[in-house]
């Protein structure tokens, strides 16, 4: 099984579950798929699905599948690289309207430099990088079984990774501003 979930972030995601349910409808994705949807505009026509699921119910499907594919929040890629998969991840956008700022693409890159995730940049791309899953999915999974550190310190690389990201937001944001500022003088 194939479980996609976009998270619950306010912004619909239907780039990601319309590609999904396409892959699904031209046969390009022959296994089951669950997708949650959060506040989609699109409902999938080839796919089941739910808008929320609870904790547990998350859990189950993650437990289930044999891929997720995710938003690229760190509240739904953290949990999957705990339960030792590893996630397929689409980062949101702004440009898309599917996120205030593009932090989810910083964060998702840097994960990907470190081996921790599938990458997937063009929506257009996940057909591919579902068919070649296994390959590097193992490839990325002996890598990190190899470099496996603590809980503790996986947290605080986590916790590091994030307030980089973070700052470098606020760093652009303040120059944005003065920018702004200094043009209104």
């Amino acid at each position: 099984m194939i479980f996609v979930t976009v998270g619950m972030d306010e912004h619909p995601f239907d780039r990601l579950i319309r590609e999904v349910d396409s892959l699904k409808e031209r046969g390009i994705i022959r296994e089951e798929v669950f997708i949650q949807i959060g506040f989609a505009h699109y409902h999938p026509a080839h796919c089941p699905f739910a808008e929320v699921l609870t904790y547990k119910e998350m859990e189950e499907k993650m437990r289930d599948a044999r891929i997720i594919i995710t938003h690229g929040g760190p509240g739904s890629i953290m949990p999957v690289l705990y339960s030792g998969k590893v996630p397929v991840v689409i980062p949101r956008r702004k440009r898309y309207g599917e996120v205030v700022d593009d932090h989810q693409v910083s964060f998702a890159r840097k994960l990907e430099k470190e081996g921790r995730i599938i990458l997937v940049e063009a929506v257009e791309d996940l057909g591919a990088k579902v068919e070649e899953y296994e390959t590097r999915a193992q490839e990325l999974t002996s890598r990190i079984k190899k470099d496996r550190i603590s809980p503790e310190a996986n947290l605080s690389r986590f916790v590091r990774a994030l307030e980089e990201i973070l700052l470098d937001v606020i760093q652009k944001r303040k120059s944005r501003r003065l920018k702004s500022d200094s043009e209104k003088e």
